[in-house]
């Protein structure tokens, strides 16, 4: 069945027809694609195209294609072009030839666009949901571990002491914009195409408002030749899915290296590693290195689209048909990583002192000693010199900051108080870092308690 053709002598060529189906990608906008007709119908019959009883009967015929699409076969020996053109078929079959009205006023283009940001509303709440839960494992996994220190790493270098706490709530941010973002895009998706036609808009006198709100939506789009050619609201879902993939992506490579023997800060669960086919010793971090490489999948997807749209001349163009494999891609690939990264959180166990001694034994102290020194009186600068001969000296020596005491420190230069050789202990540093946003132990325990607040608050 086509939806056109009477202009046309003949049918399109099979190797046509091969090429430019869609029905293997776009069927799972079916049940969209209902919900979508079935508001239609309701404007047809407000514009009196549609009689009440015609209404009830393609609505009627509409919820029966809706349980039947729910079995395996129903797609079984489907030649139709699209989703669109299949659902249209099974509506002549159950209501008879009443169903050739149901297009009456109404483009594709307009159709399809109504169908992706239907079905992209609620993949948006669905990823936020997600993220909700990656989040709320996050704080769990913070709360667990309260007082553990690690090192905090600028150019993979050991640079200063933090709470394990905090390091967390760094990706919590993270994942915390990511939400914002897919919450920006569902808004650029809740707009009703409905009534933009073609490109022109339509030529029956149609309640846009009142269809906008049979369907749930905020407002409906303002220029139809714009609604005709947008893909802006796919691109919005698939930067921020590549966001997101990012900063998973970012958490999976940490935890990679921070799970390995040569860290050996953390072990992960069996449930979510997995061994070698030769070594038996091994336990590998597959899950993470899988999110790893499932971001590139997703931030291709935002680039193929991209590419796809640059050079469309206004409006529609059939190139835009090639948005869903992209879209669906992405979003199978954030979704299932956010489920599987929420898992590796969850069965994490870690091993506090392995990051404390890396803390202890280095040099993550030395900022701290300079600053007390310049809260002391000393100009930072000259503080900064002092500490840095001092290490120094305790690399060529072989000494770890336990390996001094206060008298030791004061001969080597005067500016060391008692109070300052203190310091030498990482988490003794810590303390003076209670500015909003650092990792003083007061400042890290609020913050745990404002991010389970933040979980537990509407986020709509």
């Amino acid at each position: 069945m086509k939806l056109w053709g009477g202009r046309f002598e003949t049918g399109p060529s099979d190797v046509f027809e091969r090429f430019s189906g869609s029905l293997d990608f776009d069927r799972r906008l079916i049940d969209a694609d209902i919900r979508g007709s079935q508001a239609f119908a309701r404007a047809l019959e407000r514009v009196g195209i549609l009689s009440p009883e015609e209404r009830e009967r393609i609505i009627d015929a509409f919820e029966h294609i809706r349980e039947d699409a729910a079995e395996p076969e129903f797609f079984q020996g489907a030649s139709d072009e699209d989703v669109h053109t299949l659902v249209i078929r099974k509506l002549k079959e159950r209501a008879g030839p009443v169903a050739d009205k149901i297009h009456t006023g109404r483009s594709r283009n307009e159709q399809v666009s109504l169908d992706v940001r239907l079905w992209l509303r609620e993949e948006c709440d669905r990823v936020r949901e997600l993220l909700g839960g990656v989040m709320g494992a996050l704080v769990a996994l913070a709360e667990a571990y309260p007082d553990a220190v690690v090192p905090g790493y600028t150019h993979l270098r050991r640079a200063q002491a933090v709470l394990w706490p905090h390091y967390l709530l760094a990706y919590f941010e993270m994942f915390d914009r990511d939400r914002e973002r897919f919450a920006a895009a569902r808004r650029g998706a809740d707009l009703l195409p409905l009534g933009s036609g073609a490109l022109a808009g339509s030529g029956f006198p149609f309640d846009r408002e009142a269809i906008a709100r049979d369907l749930g939506f905020a407002g409906i789009t303002r220029n139809s030749m714009d609604v005709s050619g947008d893909r802006d609201f796919v691109l919005d879902f698939l930067y921020a899915a590549s966001v997101c993939m990012l900063h998973l992506s970012r958490l999976a490579e940490d935890w990679v290296l921070y799970s390995s023997e040569e860290f050996g800060w953390m072990e992960l669960g069996d449930g979510v590693t997995s061994g070698s086919s030769l070594m038996p010793q091994k336990k590998n971090p597959d899950s993470l290195e899988l999110i790893r490489g499932k971001s590139g999948r997703v931030i291709g997807a935002l680039t193929s689209l991209m590419v796809t749209m640059k050079g469309l001349p206004m409006t529609y163009n059939r190139d835009m048909q090639e948005d869903k494999v992209p879209l669906f891609e992405a979003a199978d690939q954030v979704t299932g990583s956010l489920e599987m990264a929420r898992a590796v959180i969850e069965s994490v166990h870690l091993l506090p002192g392995k990051p404390l001694s890396a803390a202890e034994e280095s040099w993550v102290v030395a900022t701290d000693l300079a600053e007390a020194l310049a809260r002391a009186g000393t100009p930072f600068h000259q503080a900064h010199q002092i500490v840095g001969r001092f290490v120094l000296e305790s690399a060529r020596s072989g000494r770890k900051p336990s390996d001094w005491t206060a008298a030791e420190m004061a001969r080597f230069a005067p500016e060391f108080s008692a109070e300052i050789a203190g310091l030498l202990d990482p988490k003794q540093g810590m303390r003076s870092r209670e500015v909003p946003g650092g990792t003083g132990p007061g400042t890290v325990a609020a913050a745990v308690a404002a991010a389970r607040q933040r979980l537990a608050e509407p986020n709509p």
